[in-house]
């Protein structure tokens, strides 16, 4: 009972003395103007800040989207064997999980980024007040005010706010951090942070720097490497530079006794890393072996950012952002001979050129020229070549500077070199020499036949002195090696390998504006009259081209060069020999048709694209088999993908093509291949001048082709031809790749007949057999159903052999009745063999 009462006393003497506060406030309310202004201005200021909160909030990113959040990666591009062979990368960047973070990496990171991660709720209000208290001693020194931010507070400004430096940001900061630890787990966050945390040299997260500083994975790293890397959130620029080494150092082993402090390391193992140098390395090997293949590596960025877009503002697959593994055709071995044979014959043409001038030159009035060398990016992989900058010329003495700042003194000055030439140098003594890269230049690329798909492509000399592509982007004329399909045309229209063609002056009107145009053989050689075809094909005839052309119908000539790819072109003569521009890629895909019995694939540098998590999301190759992948056989036949391609050519002549064309390597204007000793087709072409030299063949497993000649066409030399200039690349290409040659034979398809000739005459024999030589009478040659020559019997030689049957019976002793008889049998016998003969013609 007294307790009851004494509840009751106590709630009625609050209820009193509240009843009896808010009277005495509202007295105060409408007695004295001061409080109700007072009041005023609180609730006022209530409700600012709450807008203001409201403000702040309403438009910040969605917290929830870190848990999908997903790393930018750089796109990684893998070779025809699946070796990784390059990457594109603007940033350094490498995803790793929580599990492969060290833990003394994740807790040098702690020790001074944020002691209290694993306990507090997103912020520290403790740091927050140190930094609210250095923000205002440093107000208006511009000087930047550090600390305060947690790690989940630098994972909301690094990914979703940005480095806006104000007051605004590091209020949304907090509120965005208080959302994400509701979100995600501490692991996760760290995980965040360590990936995506800016460390200088390009790098972005830990295992990158890692990469960038020690040439290191993090799970290789000591402990005062990993403290190293603990300094560089506050200040990656200036630690990382050799010239602000002691401050490192000072900054390191700071880390270092925080960490001890924090009980993460012991004294003892602090006390050891704290004698350790640095160890930074001036610059980090790629840990990949990638390939010397930089236009073919750009002709596949081009690719990719076509479809797929450059940056993460492109969509979630970009070429820089996306994190995708790219499958290209890349032969590195292919691609290592093609870069090597084509410069081999450009400095084999250049050879006793004298200096042909600067790769480029810099301002020299704007100083400081081995700047402007490093941000030119212009570089070289030659031997042991650099690019240099001459930084003075003072008469017979030069000095040459490096874009690492390296200075050293000059030889072999040409007297036209001047301060700010780039060049380049190999060493000598205790300098450089001046070295010229050849003027002259090409473009060589090798396509697999059977696919498409692009083994190996050099656009010039190196593509870090430019990246213009010429195995792709120049359009040259393609000379005599465009010949074959006009041969291939003629063939369509019925004509034969044997047959006849005239060799011999051609000339025809083409109108007021043209006038006459008379043809003419190469280095104006006289006609040899009627030869077979495949002659003309294999000594290059002009004339015997023009006529063929002629007999075919230009606008059929022209179809032919389309539906292989080799460009559209007006019904003109002279594009049967090659006055057309096309490329070196297109060339050799054309060529890969005659190796592939008249069916032609697209050419492809890319097999297929994957996303970051594996699933391929484009393939060159659009063929389904959707059977292909049965959880078990059903009990059918096999599945069988469709045939790829699209038949541009009758596959008979397209053999009958390629195997006229065996002949240019055997006897003809390519016979410098003749001693590689393996099955080989192709053909030669010099362009009017000559501006351009070219070859263009192969083998049934690879066509390659190579054109020389100078960007802005002139004359190469009367003596430059495709076969001692050319067809020399080709054949060190294929040297330098041998094991890549299978030595295959060209097989011949359905309805092809190989039939005995003599090759000079082009008539059907029927004694002698084809032989391995080169020079042999009688080859074997490739002939369509019913178009092959008839054997021969001359009608004097059947006379003869007659009369000598009719004296050998009329010397024998036999009666009139028996002679009659035996000469009806012999001369049944004789017609017998006249006609397995062929008959008399």
């Amino acid at each position: 009972m007294a307790d009851t009462q004494t509840t009751e006393s106590f709630t009625y003497r609050i209820r009193r003395d509240a009843g009896s506060l808010w009277a005495r406030m509202r007295e105060l309310w409408r007695g004295n103007k001061w409080v109700r202004r007072l009041g005023i201005l609180v609730g006022a200021g209530l409700l600012l800040l709450g807008a203001f909160w409201i403000w702040l909030a309403h438009d910040l990113p969605d917290a929830e989207s870190l848990a999908e959040y997903e790393t930018s990666l750089p796109t990684m591009v893998r070779g025809v064997d699946g070796e990784i062979v390059g990457t594109y990368a603007r940033e350094r960047r490498v995803q790793l999980e929580f599990v492969d973070f060290p833990r003394p990496l994740i807790n040098s990171f702690l020790a001074v980024e944020d002691e209290t991660f694993w306990t507090h709720g997103g912020v520290d209000l403790t740091g927050t007040i140190n930094a609210a208290l250095d923000y205002a001693t440093k107000m208006g020194s511009g000087t930047r005010a550090v600390g305060g931010s947690t790690i989940t507070q630098q994972v909301a400004k690094n990914i979703l706010l940005g480095d806006e430096y104000s007051i605004t940001r590091k209020l949304k900061e907090m509120i965005l951090a208080r959302r994400i630890e509701s979100v995600l787990t501490k692991p996760e966050i760290l995980t965040l942070y360590l990936n995506e945390i800016p460390l200088g040299r390009r790098s972005f997260g830990v295992q990158a720097a890692a990469r960038a500083y020690f040439d290191k994975d993090v799970a290789e790293l000591d402990l005062h490497e990993m403290a190293f890397l603990a300094i560089l959130p506050k200040a990656p620029e200036r630690y990382g530079r050799a010239a602000n080494e002691q401050q490192a150092i000072a900054r390191r082993n700071f880390v270092l006794d925080a960490m001890v402090d924090n009980e993460y390391a012991t004294p003892e193992a602090a006390a050891v890393a704290k004698r350790k140098p640095l160890g930074l390395v001036r610059s980090a090997k790629s840990q990949y072996a990638t390939a010397d293949a930089g236009y073919f590596m750009e002709e596949v960025r081009r690719q990719l950012i076509e479809q797929f877009g450059e940056t993460s503002e492109a969509g979630p697959n970009s070429v820089y952002g996306g994190g995708l593994w790219v499958r290209t055709s890349l032969d590195t071995e292919l691609q290592t001979a093609a870069r090597d044979s084509l410069r081999a014959g450009m400095m084999r043409y250049h050879s006793g050129k004298g200096w042909r001038g600067p790769i480029a030159t810099v301002d020299v009035a704007a100083g400081n020229l081995t700047g402007q060398l490093a941000s030119s990016n212009l570089g070289i992989n030659y031997k042991d070549w650099r690019v240099g900058v001459v930084t003075e010329r003072n008469g017979s003495n030069a000095t040459v500077g490096f874009s690492n700042g390296d200075t050293a003194p000059l030889s072999n000055l040409p007297n036209a070199l001047k301060a700010g030439d780039v060049i380049a140098g190999s060493p000598s003594g205790n300098g450089w020499r001046t070295e010229t890269i050849p003027e002259v230049s090409g473009g060589f690329a090798a396509i697999q036949p059977s696919t498409g798909r692009v083994l190996a492509m050099q656009g010039g000399f190196d593509s870090r002195l430019g990246s213009f592509n010429r195995a792709t982007q120049a359009q040259r004329q393609p000379g005599s090696t465009i010949k074959p399909f006009v041969y291939a045309t003629g063939l369509d229209q019925g004509m034969t390998p044997a047959s006849e063609v005239m060799d011999g002056t051609f000339c025809v009107y083409q109108g007021a504006d043209l006038g006459q145009k008379c043809f003419r053989n190469f280095g104006n050689a006289s006609g040899a009259g009627e030869k077979p075809m495949r002659w003309g094909l294999e000594q290059s005839r002009n004339l015997m081209t023009i006529h063929i052309a002629n007999d075919a119908g230009m606008e059929n000539v022209n179809k032919t060069f389309e539906r292989v790819g080799i460009g559209s072109y007006e019904p003109y003569l002279s594009f049967a020999l090659g006055a057309g521009d096309t490329t070196v890629v297109k060339m050799v895909n054309a060529y890969a048709a005659l190796a592939n019995h008249g069916r032609q694939f697209a050419p492809t540098t890319i097999d297929y694209v994957q996303d970051r998590s594996g699933k391929v999301i484009w393939r060159a190759d659009k063929r389904r088999c959707d059977s292909c992948n049965m959880a078990q056989w059903d009990g059918k036949p096999m599945p069988r993908l469709e045939t790829g391609g699209r038949q541009v050519m009758d596959a008979r002549t397209a053999f009958q093509t390629q195997h006229m064309l065996t002949g240019v390597v055997q006897r003809g204007t390519a016979t410098t291949l003749r001693d590689l000793d393996i099955p080989l087709f192709g053909k030669t072409g010099t362009t009017t001048g000559p501006t351009n030299v070219w070859f263009v063949g192969g083998s049934p497993d690879v066509v390659a082709g190579v054109y020389l000649g100078f960007d802005q066409p002139r004359n190469m030399g009367g003596y430059a031809q495709g076969g001692s200039l050319a067809a020399p690349i080709f054949k060190q290409f294929v040297q330098e790749s041998r094991d890549r040659w299978s030595g295959r034979p060209f097989v011949a398809p359905k309805g092809i007949r190989m039939v005995k000739i003599d090759r000079r005459t082009g008539r059907r024999v029927f004694e002698g057999t084809p032989s391995d030589d080169a020079q042999a009478a009688v080859i074997w040659e490739a002939f369509k159903p019913d178009t092959e020559p008839r054997r021969q019997a001359r009608s004097d030689e059947l006379d003869a052999l007659r009369q000598t049957l009719i004296a050998e019976l009329r010397s024998a002793n036999t009666t009139p009745r028996q002679r009659i008889r035996q000469e009806r049998r012999q001369e049944e016998e004789l017609m017998d063999f006249v006609e397995s003969q062929g008959g008399i013609y």
